[in-house]
């Protein structure tokens, strides 16, 4: 577990360039008041769009005399209707996170702070939520980039602690939040209990669904020698191992066959898989890779 005074989780440079971009839905979601993004469904805001046949029963009010007085004929107007996105975040906050240097839990707020930057600059509606065992309370529905200290002050009293239980969460998270919108979850999805069911619960909800794996450096390349007793930190499971040059190797093809096959998973059921590591740098992977992978432009 680390030790060290954790850097700032955004630095005013950056903030800068993240000010350029705005979050991506691959989907058209029905927001619930208003807003400032386009949708391509046809409602009532001020912007025309286009024309259709008047059918009876069709709002009066909203007939184009002036098309009705050149060619006697009524048609409707359309217009573009604004919508609000609404952007989750679910953040794994259980004692596997607390690890590496920096931790995997700081990277994962960093990756949490970024993106709601990035919808409260564009008036998207931000929910950051956490978990461990449970789905613990989270930061309500903000909007406005004004509410960024809220963001930022959820996100630095996070700490890790307990086990994880992503099923659990996914659940209890598809309950709380019924309306529809991009969820990005963040962690090293290390449970036990795998990732399958608590990822279906997001895709009954039909939200557009980004996974961001975070390993760290040593998980991914340990140095590891001898005989070691090597134990859970979430549940105090012990084994013991003498690491060897073939053990190591069967260790990384493992790690990579799980890695692989969560991200065939997502693949075939229409969930972006990310995988990082605690040392990729942090600017790259929000400027460069999530834009290639269509959440931010």
């Amino acid at each position: 577990m680390s030790t060290a005074t954790p850097s700032p989780l955004l630095d005013p440079e950056f903030l800068t360039k993240l000010e350029q971009l705005e979050l991506i839905s691959r989907k058209i979601f029905v927001g619930r008041m208003k807003g400032e993004r386009r949708s391509k469904r046809r409602g009532s805001s001020v912007e025309f769009a286009d024309h259709r046949n008047y059918s009876v029963g069709d709002d009066l009010r909203h007939i184009d005399w002036n098309v009705y007085g050149r060619l006697d004929k009524l048609f409707l107007k359309l217009f573009l209707e604004e919508e609000d996105l609404h952007f989750y975040t679910l953040v794994d906050t259980s004692l596997s996170m607390d690890f590496g240097e920096p931790t995997k839990l700081h990277y994962a707020k960093q990756v949490a702070a970024a993106l709601s930057f990035i919808g409260l600059v564009n008036h998207d509606r931000i929910v950051v939520d956490s978990f461990s065992s449970v789905l613990e309370p989270g930061l309500s529905s903000v909007r406005g980039r004004s509410q960024m200290w809220r963001v930022v002050q959820y996100l630095d009293q996070l700490q890790a602690h307990g086990s994880s239980d992503l099923t659990a969460a996914t659940r209890s998270f598809a309950i709380k939040h019924p309306g529809k919108g991009i969820v990005v979850v963040i962690s090293d999805f290390m449970d036990k209990r795998g990732y399958e069911d608590a990822l279906r619960y997001l895709l009954a909800r039909d939200m557009d669904i980004y996974v961001v794996q975070v390993l760290s450096r040593e998980e991914v390349e340990p140095e590891l020698t001898g005989d070691l007793r090597l134990v859970d930190c979430e549940d105090d499971d012990e084994a013991e191992i003498t690491v060897s040059a073939p053990l190591l190797k069967r260790y990384k093809e493992t790690l990579d066959a799980y890695v692989g096959g969560f991200r065939e998973w997502c693949t075939r059921r229409g969930i972006s898989h990310i995988f990082t590591t605690n040392h990729a740098p942090f600017d790259k992977l929000i400027l460069n890779y999530l834009r290639e992978r269509g959440l931010v432009k």
